[in-house]
């Protein structure tokens, strides 16, 4: 097995703009240039063990998910899910169920 170094960029880059991260602002949590931020991105370079720890830190993510794609589903991932499926119209009565629902708790 051999890693993929631009699935690997992408997968990072997905994960800092779903965020809301400019590429900036990740290289200055991270400790390391914009342009070597922008070469993991790209595929160009890897990084150090050091990097791929903040990473998973900074970016909320598990280091199987970045080096290889592997996603362990949650009961959230779940939820997600069921919020993706959930036809347009009817997406803000299911954020109010689920709402009052954790406010019973």
């Amino acid at each position: 097995m051999e890693l993929n170094y631009t699935n690997i960029g992408q997968r990072i880059r997905k994960q800092r703009e779903l965020i809301g991260y400019s590429r900036e602002k990740l290289a200055e949590k991270l400790g390391v240039s914009t342009k070597f931020c922008s070469d993991i991105e790209l595929g160009v370079k890897g990084m150090s063990l050091e990097t791929l720890f903040k990473l998973t830190v900074v970016l909320k993510m598990t280091s199987d998910y970045i080096l290889f794609g592997k996603k362990e589903e949650t009961p959230v991932d779940e939820l997600i899910e069921v919020f993706k499926n959930c036809p347009k119209e009817k997406i803000v009565y299911a954020e109010d169920l689920l709402k009052l629902f954790i406010k019973a708790m």
